[in-house]
């Protein structure tokens, strides 16, 4: 059956036709990208000095009202290209010196995804395959992609429903993303380099801080300390950055030094190894892309 015509990639479960209607992510039945191009502000596994070959996706499934990359998650900036384009832009990006292919926020696009990933493959791709996401994954859409996926680089946001339902309108949030979480340990394994320090396989997941949730944070190093001890690695970041003024006004100022640094303390005090942390300055707009569409347009049907 082909999930598009009644779409079940995500937890939202809207059962749409995507060939005549858009979900919840905004998406149709067609791959749209914003931007292609090397990125180098990623944990420096990722990015290292040659970069990152990152693929922008518009749209998403999730919700939430602190995102830094609006454009193409809410107002679904990008333009749409075939299968084999998106093939060929994982190999100009390897041309270009990339050291993986980073697809960011891919879940709309997992079905085109993984056939292009393929394609690519087929004509010469041998570099990584970085799947960046939210973690509001069923896991049955991320068994479509066992096998095709080396590093898996998941966001783990919240601990408290409460919060992921006020911040994120993403009910279960914690349930869903430990439950998708579990299925990409599953698949990679534990963590991989080579000579460089470039990751070649295995999990990363991802903590942005938000303002006054310390508490939560806490909550979410110890649950993927206790489940995972250093099978894995984690991204612990402060770097929250306000776009524009939220109705919540606990989300509009940076992250407290001082509650980074407690919460640093106490994943030392767990005994976490493998964890990348943040210096200052990081809560910056320079840190966000400008979603131009570079390296998107070249013959695309």
């Amino acid at each position: 059956m082909n999930v598009l015509k009644k779409c079940n990639l995500c937890p939202r479960n809207c059962l749409v036709d995507r060939y005549k209607n858009l979900g919840y992510c905004k998406q149709s039945n067609k791959i749209r990208i914003a931007k292609a191009a090397l990125t180098y502000f990623e944990e420096p596994c990722i990015s290292n000095s040659k970069g990152s070959g990152t693929i922008f996706f518009s749209g998403c499934n999730l919700g939430c009202i602190f995102c830094q990359n609006k454009d193409i998650s809410k107002e679904n900036f990008g333009k749409i290209i075939s299968i084999k384009r998106l093939s060929e832009i994982m190999l100009e990006l390897q041309d270009k010196g990339a050291i993986n292919i980073n697809l960011v926020t891919p879940t709309p696009h997992v079905i085109g995804i993984s056939k292009a990933i393929k394609l690519a493959k087929k004509n010469g791709l041998v570099i990584p395959i970085i799947y960046n996401t939210s973690s509001y994954e069923t896991v049955d859409t991320l068994k479509l992609l066992d096998g095709l996926i080396d590093v898996y680089l998941p966001d783990l946001k919240y601990y408290d429903d409460k919060y992921a339902i006020k911040y994120s309108k993403a009910p279960n949030y914690f349930k869903v993303a430990t439950l998708a979480i579990k299925e990409m340990y599953k698949q990679v394994g534990k963590p991989v380099f080579d000579k460089d320090g470039n990751i070649l396989k295995g999990v990363i997941v991802r903590h942005l801080m938000l303002p006054t949730l310390k508490e939560d944070t806490k909550k979410v190093l110890n649950y993927l300390y206790n489940t995972y001890q250093d099978n894995i690695y984690i991204s612990i970041m402060n770097q929250y950055t306000v776009i524009k003024p939220l109705k919540y006004k606990e989300l509009n100022h940076k992250v407290n030094d001082k509650d980074y640094d407690e919460v640093i303390d106490y994943a030392i005090s767990l005994g976490i190894q493998n964890a990348y942390c943040q210096l200052d300055n990081t809560s910056s707009k320079d840190f966000i892309p400008d979603f131009d569409l570079e390296g998107v347009e070249k013959n695309n049907y």
